[in-house]
């Protein structure tokens, strides 16, 4: 079939305009329309997704956490501290999940242990434990749990630990840090001081209400009551009230604990002395000039003492009038005291600050 030329150059040209038009708008409406497709199908899937009700593995956990909460509480409600063995420490204190933090007392409180410290730290967590349970803000965020070692030494052993007590802070999540043991040694472990270790690691601050103790205001009234009567009965002599001996004696006293540290050890509520517990070795100073043991501030009272009473004998043998020989051996005795318990008293200073004599 023949064809005109007309016919054979428009083949030649290809499409036109307009037909080319056409064919771009369809195309770009076909990939509209298979995007809208693609979300039509994609979104009501994102919404089932996010609406749909938690995996059977998220549900077991929750239910898990829930159960522990509830039996922590439980506990916390019949005792302010919960005691543990190893498989409760693992159970609750260790493995997860946790939206709690536990305190943890590492102690060995029965009678062979033969470890005074142990209770007298006991006694203060004890304090500390139901100024928290019977707080106001008292909730399941903090609990506070005992581990002796005779009930759990494997806990010891699993977290290396060699003496007692020890009291570690285990947060809701990861691992303990070096924050999270408390400074014993350092701080002392009264109650007041471990309230605000745990405020600095849990936000949780704690009021502590002690017991009343009348110890001190019965201690007061006899006192007085030995003074008034001691002046009642000598109500027609009282000379002895003008006694500069006396008053010498009282003052002296007064002096010797206050440089002993006995109103730190008030303060800060030291443990009497340290024991190891590897060696049975029984330590009454303290290695850090940071710190003492409230055995430490008696040996320092004496200490002091003696050197008082050495420096009384000089003198007295260099202003008496008696025999010439009795005042010589006064003043070797006082002499010997001096030497004797000073040198002592500066080898103890020299335990404690290392480095001594300084040097330029």
């Amino acid at each position: 079939m023949a064809v005109s030329r007309s016919e054979a150059a428009a083949a030649a040209a290809g499409p036109s305009p307009r037909g080319g038009g056409v064919s771009m708008l369809a195309r770009s409406r076909w990939r509209w329309g298979l995007a809208g497709a693609s979300c039509a199908i994609l979104l009501p899937l994102l919404l089932l997704l996010l609406c749909a009700p938690p995996s059977v593995a998220q549900k077991k956990k929750e239910n898990l956490l829930a159960e522990k909460v509830e039996q922590l509480m439980d506990w916390s409600v019949r005792r302010s501290v919960i005691r543990m063995n190893g498989d409760k420490f693992r159970r609750f204190v260790k493995a997860p999940p946790r939206n709690y933090s536990v305190v943890v007392m590492f102690t060995a409180l029965q009678p062979q242990r033969q470890c005074s410290v142990c209770r007298q730290a006991n006694e203060e967590y004890q304090v500390l434990a139901n100024s928290w349970r019977y707080s106001s803000v008292f909730s399941n965020k903090l609990f506070f749990s005992i581990v002796d070692y005779d009930e759990g030494a494997d806990v010891f052993q699993q977290l290396n630990m060699n003496s007692a007590p020890t009291f570690m802070h285990f947060p809701p999540k990861g691992k303990p840090k070096r924050a999270d043991t408390f400074d014993l040694q350092r701080i002392g472990f009264a109650a007041e001081q471990l309230a605000k270790w745990i405020a600095d690691r849990t936000d949780v601050h704690i009021r502590v209400f002690r017991p009343p103790n009348y110890s001190g205001t019965i201690a007061l009234a006899l006192l007085i009551s030995l003074v008034g009567g001691l002046l009642y009965l000598r109500r027609n002599n009282l000379e002895f009230i003008y006694n500069k001996t006396g008053w010498a004696m009282a003052s002296l006293c007064v002096v010797f604990a206050m440089t002993s540290g006995q109103m730190w050890n008030h303060i800060r509520g030291p443990p009497y002395a340290h024991k190891n517990p590897q060696n049975g070795q029984v330590s009454y100073i303290h290695g850090s000039s940071q710190a003492q043991f409230v055995a430490e501030s008696h040996i320092i009272l004496l200490l002091n003492a003696a050197i008082t009473m050495g420096m009384v004998l000089l003198n007295e043998a260099a202003t008496s009038k008696g025999d010439v020989g009795k005042r010589r051996i006064i003043c070797l005795v006082g002499l010997g005291l001096v030497v004797f318990f000073f040198s002592f008293l500066l080898s103890i200073f020299r335990s404690k600050y290392h480095g001594y004599p300084y040097s330029a």
